[in-house]
């Protein structure tokens, strides 16, 4: 091995902060739904994502997922997990499948509570959304588009997760 290390990739600069990182939580649920997922076309982003945004004031990471499919899709979703205890108070939100800080840009940072959803039924596969590229996607479809590396483990978590039928709703 050579004594000259590698230089910093592009994102790995990024994240040096000239300080501590305004960080903000948000909420995001991958939907599954008959063999698919639902994704749509980030616009601003220009990247292929799951429905998803910030955490309002007073709302929990629970009701902000839901929220967020709801307004971006048109579809009403309940949240795929476990809960830690079985009481009813305190009130148990449901585990997200997972969490990870989003580089946003310098000194800004996602906190990223990930859920899977499905829809409620009765549904029919309707969406009311003029994002673009909004849809259900099987996994060729998938495989198809332009994933990154993130999104093309979080789509294949939720097919191999979901399809297997061993999750269940909450």
């Amino acid at each position: 091995m050579s004594g000259n290390a590698a230089a910093p990739t592009r994102q790995a600069a990024a994240r040096q902060f000239t300080g501590s990182p305004e960080r903000h939580f948000t909420a995001t649920a991958f939907v599954y739904w008959e063999g698919k997922v639902l994704l749509h076309w980030h616009r601003k982003l220009q990247r292929w994502l799951p429905c998803g945004g910030h955490i309002e004031p007073g709302e929990t990471p629970d009701e902000a997922a839901r929220r967020e499919v709801l307004e971006e899709s048109g579809v009403e979703v309940e949240l795929v997990g476990d809960r830690a205890l079985a009481v009813e108070d305190p009130v148990q939100l449901v585990r997200p499948r997972g969490v990870q800080v989003e580089f946003i840009g310098p000194d800004h940072e996602h906190i990223d509570l990930i859920y899977f959803a499905r829809p409620k039924q009765p549904y029919g596969g309707q969406l009311d959304s003029d994002e673009p590229g909004l849809g259900w996607y099987d996994e060729k479809e998938v495989a198809a588009l332009d994933l990154d590396d993130e999104m093309r483990q979080w789509t294949e978590l939720i097919f191999r997760e979901m399809g297997g039928g061993s999750s269940h709703p909450v």
